[in-house]
């Protein structure tokens, strides 16, 4: 089989989440970057990329690395990359995306029509043609330039790997699935133990820490843009990675998953979305306000995303909302609580500074992923007669 540079970008600051993730897929890393991890895998490692990964936005196909300043040398650079390996000769290919960080050219327009007419030059050599009908399956290329270093791929996913199938309805301000996961692997909770989220919204976090416990593949239900490349992955792979998830799934394990939100409506979109993901019997939604939470047991770990306060008339709320989440955290006994939001004075109201804290992006909005860590429970005694 050939073998494949594969880019994998994620959100900024979450790289070390994904490398992890690409680790225990059983593939090699090549390169960490801000925002994108590179590692080296065959047609079933785009397969099986696609369909396990959590924490990554999408899984590209790297043709090319070069420098280039100047239009002409990103046109010539281009031009010189093996393109028809990648690209039949019905291809539909334009340039996606792209992105400039720091370099001398940064006009994304001009970026896209100099890629696009140098890839086509190159076709036009290798397959003699003049003209291309472009009525085959879709391959849009994502150019990155950061300072001044060209990275040209081919996108096989399509839809973001955040699109898992399962929320067609979300509340305000939701929280992109990738996203949710990557912060729920940032914590040491395991399907064993206690997890709630009492701003819950359309169930985001309960529902991906829920698919990590029965190990349901994020990718499962959904379909992926290289599922028509017949000249480089055979349908065969598709079928055998998606074959390995099902085998994989387990609806049997045990959780204690918890989700509340004040508004009723939202409790019943995130009860439809947990359907859609199948694991609708691994939750327990109720309308709850965060004043009124409340566990009996110990170790368990709140993981939430709270109002941010962006619209200003929410502003006021703010400091009573943040105090009552710290009223609630001191309430619970030998708990963790890890909390995503970018209000400033979050930890002023909750009356206590968090253990850890991580700047993350949330789309354009700057947050906080405050990390208020609990003492571990003890170890379980071991069965007799066992090693």
């Amino acid at each position: 089989m050939k073998t494949y540079e594969l880019v994998a970008p994620c959100h900024f600051g979450l790289e070390a989440v994904l490398k992890k993730e690409i680790y225990d897929l059983g593939y090699e890393i090549t390169l960490v970057e801000d925002g994108r991890v590179t590692f080296i895998g065959d047609e079933e490692a785009i397969c099986r990329a696609n369909m396990f990964l959590r924490t990554a936005e999408r899984v590209l196909i790297q043709v090319g690395r070069f420098h280039a300043t100047t239009f002409d040398e990103l046109f010539e650079a281009t031009k010189s990359l093996p393109w028809e390996e990648f690209l039949p000769k019905d291809a539909r290919f334009w340039v996606k995306k792209a992105s400039s960080i720091k370099s001398k050219l940064f006009s994304s327009s001009d970026i896209q029509s100099i890629v696009k007419k140098a890839v086509v030059e190159r076709m036009k050599s290798h397959y003699h043609v003049e003209w291309f009908d472009e009525n085959g399956a879709e391959y849009p290329l994502r150019v990155f330039l950061m300072k001044d270093e060209v990275t040209m791929t081919i996108d096989t996913t399509g839809d973001s790997l955040h699109k898992r199938g399962y929320r067609t309805m979300a509340g305000k301000a939701p929280l992109s699935e990738t996203l949710a996961a990557s912060l729920i692997m940032l914590t040491p909770w395991h399907a064993d133990r206690i997890l709630v989220d009492p701003f819950c919204g359309s169930g985001t976090f309960p529902i991906e820490a829920a698919m990590m416990a029965a190990n349901i593949a994020p990718g499962m239900n959904r379909e992926f843009l290289s599922m028509e490349w017949n000249n480089l992955i055979p349908k065969k792979v598709w079928y055998e990675a998606n074959e390995e998830a099902h085998d994989l799934v387990d609806l049997s394990v045990e959780t204690y998953i918890q989700g509340y939100d004040i508004d009723e409506d939202v409790i019943a979109i995130a009860r439809d979305n947990a359907q859609r993901a199948g694991v609708e019997k691994l939750i327990h939604f109720q309308r709850r306000p965060v004043s009124e939470l409340r566990h009996p047991k110990k170790y368990g770990f709140i993981i939430t995303n709270p109002p941010y306060g962006e619209r200003l008339e929410e502003k006021k709320d703010l400091p009573l909302l943040y105090q009552q989440i710290g009223e609630a955290y001191e309430r619970l006994d030998a708990w963790s609580m890890y909390l995503i939001t970018s209000y400033e004075d979050a930890q002023r109201y909750i009356g206590k500074k968090a253990d850890k804290n991580r700047k993350l992006y949330n789309g354009m909005i700057k947050t906080y992923y405050y990390q208020y860590l609990g003492p571990k429970p003890p170890r379980r005694p071991r069965a007799p007669g066992s090693n």
